[in-house]
């Protein structure tokens, strides 16, 4: 059964179910450069929040108040949002997991700062986190959030298999192609959709080098660097 994840740049991504049901990571719309011109949101029935920062919760509350989705976050960010009137926040923590929307969820480990700017006051948000995405045929996909790479990858593909990673890839702030081709190697996906790239001009890693990085690297040759459009769908 196939699902459609449509990237809508940055780390923003919605993933929809044959069934309908949508699922919105790490909202950043508004003033987001590589969001695509004219695309609009219909439906989210689950709104998955990596971390606090505005790059990828900026429009959280709007779309949380608009569609009623189940809101996921690690507990510090959703008490946060619970105090800003967003509705169905289902907080949890790693190694925790839950159904929403038609897929079970599990909240990974992510090496990362997280933190909100509220009236000009910086709030703690927890720690920064990833997610694994079970969909109803069985298969995983990963989002890693913000990260760099980090061994224990490893277990996540121990655990969970994923057979579909979202890695960033643009460096300063994360991961960087090379460390990204090295957490390919310790996730063992079949295919790779990059994040985190060209939206800043400090975030100069792409796609190509990935796929040069990872076609020299043994272990990993086999593995597919699929890179759309923003507002492109990829059936998986």
């Amino acid at each position: 059964m196939s699902v459609e994840i449509t990237w809508l740049g940055h780390s923003a991504v919605m993933v929809r179910l044959a069934t309908g049901e949508v699922i919105l990571i790490d909202p950043w719309l508004e003033g987001n450069p590589r969001f695509p011109k004219g695309f609009e949101l219909d439906r989210v029935d689950a709104l998955l929040l990596t971390h606090g920062h505005f790059d990828h919760t900026a429009d959280a509350v709007a779309v949380a108040k608009k569609f009623k989705p189940a809101v996921v976050a690690i507990f510090e960010l959703g008490q946060w949002l619970g105090g800003k009137g967003v509705e169905n926040v289902s907080a949890m923590n790693k190694g925790g997991s839950q159904n929403v929307a038609g897929v079970k969820v599990t909240m990974t480990h992510a090496q990362h700062s997280s933190m909100v700017e509220d009236n000009g006051q910086l709030i703690y948000a927890g720690e920064a986190a990833g997610y694994v995405l079970r969909l109803p045929d069985g298969r995983a996909l990963y989002h890693a959030g913000d990260t760099n790479v980090f061994s224990d990858m490893q277990l996540i593909r121990e655990l969970h298999a994923p057979g579909l990673a979202m890695l960033p890839i643009g460096g300063l702030f994360t991961m960087d192609p090379r460390e990204a081709a090295l957490a390919c190697r310790f996730l063992g996906p079949e295919k790779v959709i990059p994040l985190h790239y060209g939206t800043f001009p400090p975030l100069i890693g792409t796609p190509e080098q990935l796929r040069e990085l990872l076609a020299k690297q043994p272990g990993t040759k086999d593995i597919e660097v699929v890179a759309p459009e923003p507002g492109e769908p990829y059936t998986w």
